[in-house]
């Protein structure tokens, strides 16, 4: 792939401000020109950046129907009514489905949770689900991470005597289902001072609430905080504001206390004993708890995220982690097959979106392939299959494009539709699939930008190798948890050679572990480039190039640090 390098260079305004705030904190310039970049040009807020407080999290009681929502729930316990928490199939819905269940839980032993199957009953609310509520005497259902759209089927609830609670943070149509309280910061009367919270993040509000109005200490609600952190990393919402605070002190009892179903997770995952990133919870945690409902049912995460017994969890850990294993074969092959049909597709140079459809493809993995096409061909993808007569699908984005807005530009041939900025679900008749790949592909044409069908590397700073050490890597970390809103930093050192000792690794032969000085500093840094072997006959030459890179900590050496290299640039002749 290559990259467009996007830098602009400070203004000498910008530099002083940097190292005046810089020089506050105690940190280097260029770890002061991240901040002012980010909007944190005093010290006292950049000072609140670095130290996250969960103080700071706003009153739950702000969000509409918060009041109606925790009356209702303290009726049902009064009134010794069976709950029902439901929710989606995917990391978000089964994080938010574990979190509200097991504190109420610990109040209340009149409660279960309900996952719908992705291949029985499709996505939300379920007629089948409303039905399950009904035959085992459920009064009150709380639904996490969907319901929003669910009018009909709430409906139907509300005729066999079914109340329900929404928590979602899609974005809602004009008409809103006639729950009994609907909690969603994407509301049009919103008056929650944060609007991005995961679908977990809005459950985790409501049993603040909840926690509240019942005299519950605070603290009882910290052991819920890994799931919320596994949320929202995995859901890509951005971690700023209310986020960043749930984010950065769930991965601290991600790494200090983790409750028993991750520390299983963790075990399969090979990550016990290692300081975890987002990255970890994006790469390794997350499609884990993804491929239970992917490949079976997403009650089985749940199962596993609310299991007491170290045992019992390791079982369940190792029945999901062979799923996994099942959703990359799968991944790997759809995602060959869809690649050909890409290839073959007729004008593909002039399009500005991919819609492909291939009846035969796993519906539990096609989210998976749209990600993966946006990858390779950065551009808006759509990938759909057939279930039970339908065409059904999932639409994935390039940074900053809203592929929300572009199917929703289609609704009226749709049968349903929902989701967000990067990420959407649409279920359609097979015969508007023409029609549909037409005006998508039209919509997007006319909306997206052209920088935005490029792949880029945003530039935060350019250091010398003379600025990296272990000291510089430790304010860096400062900077964590990093996410959409937060980005982890890319930085760029000019005029670099290898050492001598470079090479070609892995089993492909497809990485470069390098050794590197520049011609300022004569400091040698190790580094590792995925992905760009081919690039290493260049570097043998002995000729100087650029690099773009993230800094990482030597897994290796401890105490040392490592370049995690995204770019290498050859210098042009007489650069």
């Amino acid at each position: 792939m290559i990259y467009k390098w996007k830098y602009e260079a400070p203004s000498p305004e910008q530099v002083a401000a940097a190292q005046a705030l810089a020089a506050k904190l105690g940190i280097h310039p260029a770890l002061g020109k991240l901040l002012v970049d980010r909007g944190l040009d005093d010290e006292a807020a950049a000072r609140k950046f670095f130290r996250p407080s969960l103080t700071d999290l706003h009153d739950p009681f702000l969000m509409n129907d918060m009041q109606a929502a925790v009356a209702r729930i303290n009726e049902a316990m009064g009134r010794k009514e069976r709950i029902l928490v439901y929710g989606d199939y995917d990391v978000d819905g089964c994080t938010a489905v574990a979190l509200v269940y097991r504190f109420l839980q610990q109040y209340y032993s009149h409660i279960d949770y309900y996952i719908p199957d992705r291949y029985d009953e499709g996505y939300g609310i379920s007629i089948k689900g409303v039905d399950f509520a009904y035959e085992t005497g459920v009064k009150l259902v709380i639904v996490l991470d969907c319901g929003i759209k669910a009018v009909d089927e709430i409906a139907y609830a509300k005729e066999k005597g079914i109340d329900f609670i929404i928590c979602d943070h899609h974005v809602p149509d004009e008409v809103l289902p006639p729950a009994v309280a609907i909690l969603n910061p994407k509301r049009a009367d919103n008056r929650y001072p944060y609007v991005h919270l995961s679908g977990c993040g809005v459950g985790f509000k409501l049993m603040q609430a909840f926690a509240m109005s019942n005299g519950i200490e605070f603290n009882r609600l910290l052991p819920l905080l890994d799931l919320a952190a596994v949320s929202i990393a995995s859901d890509i919402v951005p971690v700023t504001g209310e986020n960043r605070i749930l984010a950065f002190h769930g991965l601290h009892r991600l790494n200090a206390n983790p409750s028993v179903g991750f520390q299983a997770i963790l075990e399969v995952c090979g990550l016990r004993g290692r300081e975890l990133s987002m990255a970890d919870i994006i790469f390794k945690i997350g499609p884990r708890i993804n491929a239970s409902g992917r490949i079976q049912n997403g009650g089985e995460a749940v199962k596993l995220l609310v299991e007491k017994d170290y045992a019992a969890a390791m079982e369940e850990a190792n029945c999901i982690n062979l799923y996994n294993e099942a959703r990359k074969d799968l991944d790997k092959q759809m995602t060959e097959q869809a690649v050909e049909s890409v290839k073959h597709a007729s004008n593909l140079e002039e399009k500005r979106a991919i819609v492909i459809y291939n009846p035969s493809w796993h519906k539990g993995v096609i989210g998976i392939v749209a990600s993966r096409l946006t990858e390779i061909y950065y551009r808006p993808a759509v990938v759909l299959t057939e279930n039970e007569g339908y065409a059904t699908g999932s639409a994935r984005s390039v940074s900053g494009f809203d592929v929300y807005k572009a199917v929703q530009s289609c609704a009226d041939l749709l049968e349903n539709f929902g989701g967000h900025t990067y990420a959407a679900g649409l279920t359609m008749k097979v015969e508007h699939i023409e029609e549909f790949t037409r005006r998508f592909e039209e919509y997007v044409g006319k909306h997206i930008l052209d920088e935005q069908t490029e792949p880029a590397l945003n530039i935060d700073a350019e250091l010398e190798f003379k600025d990296i050490d272990f000291k510089f890597f430790q304010q860096l970390k400062r900077f964590q948890p990093f996410g959409p809103g937060n980005e982890k930093p890319i930085f760029c050192t000019h005029r670099v050679y290898d050492y001598g000792t470079s090479k070609v690794v892995g089993r492909g032969q497809e990485h470069i572990k390098l050794e590197l000085v520049d011609d300022v500093s004569n400091k040698v840094m190790n580094g590792i480039a995925f992905g760009q072997s081919s690039q290493a006959r260049y570097i043998k030459t002995k000729r100087a190039f650029d690099i773009c890179y993230s800094i990482e900590e030597n897994t290796h050496k401890r105490g040392d640090v490592q370049l995690q290299i995204e770019d290498i640039r050859p210098q042009e002749p007489g650069a």
